[in-house]
């Protein structure tokens, strides 16, 4: 069973967090929005210059990007990995999870890539939907997914407007593994809505 769809917090506008990291991914990069939905994400990136390709396994929503994006209509659940030996300079997953995917998602990231990744996390189920644990991230999952690239930024918490828990990473693989890069740290953009770019303690 596929896990549900959940719009946006703040209808057709991208992820803050897309918005808050975006600076990270390389000008006129190569994007893979994994799980597109309608592409609301690959149409802005697009905007900005970047090479979208979406995936997702609804034909209907993928047609929203065409001659935006490079679009394949996969069953990522049922299916194995759509993009066989394919790198990109970023890529993005919002909403959602596929435990056995998580490996490929990462080998897909190129070097001097970044993994933006934000999706529903354990403690959803006391607030909303999804409930089920396959659907929901463990603490810390996302950290362990992504061993072996440098970590940039990682919250796990709560958000309002809707009430939901989250977790959600930003990670870079390095171009030269022994050398120090400078990735610029970001606050939450101004005007961004839907979760106001923090995170709320839980205890």
């Amino acid at each position: 069973m596929s896990p549900p769809v959940h719009p946006a917090p703040a209808g057709g506008a991208p992820s803050p967090w897309l918005l808050r990291w975006q600076h990270l991914i390389p000008p006129g990069g190569r994007v893979l929005d994994l799980a597109a939905g309608t592409g609301r994400h690959g149409r802005w990136l697009a905007a900005r210059g970047h090479a979208v390709t979406a995936v997702d396994r609804d034909a209907a929503a993928l047609a929203a990007l065409s001659g935006v994006a490079e679009t394949l209509v996969a069953d990522l659940e049922g299916e194995p990995w759509p993009l066989p030996g394919r790198r990109f300079d970023a890529v993005l997953v919002t909403n959602y999870l596929w435990r056995p995917l998580l490996p490929a998602i990462v080998a897909a990231v190129d070097d001097g890539g970044v993994l933006l990744y934000e999706t529903f996390a354990a403690g959803n189920e006391s607030v909303g939907r999804p409930t089920r644990a396959d659907f929901l991230l463990r603490r810390g999952e996302l950290l362990a997914a992504a061993a072996g690239l440098h970590v940039v930024a990682f919250e796990d918490g709560f958000l309002s407007d809707p009430d939901r828990f989250v977790q959600r990473i930003a990670a870079v693989r390095e171009l030269d593994a022994g050398g120090l890069s400078r990735h610029r740290l970001a606050g939450a953009p101004r005007g961004a809505t839907g979760d106001a770019g923090s995170l709320e303690s839980t205890g």
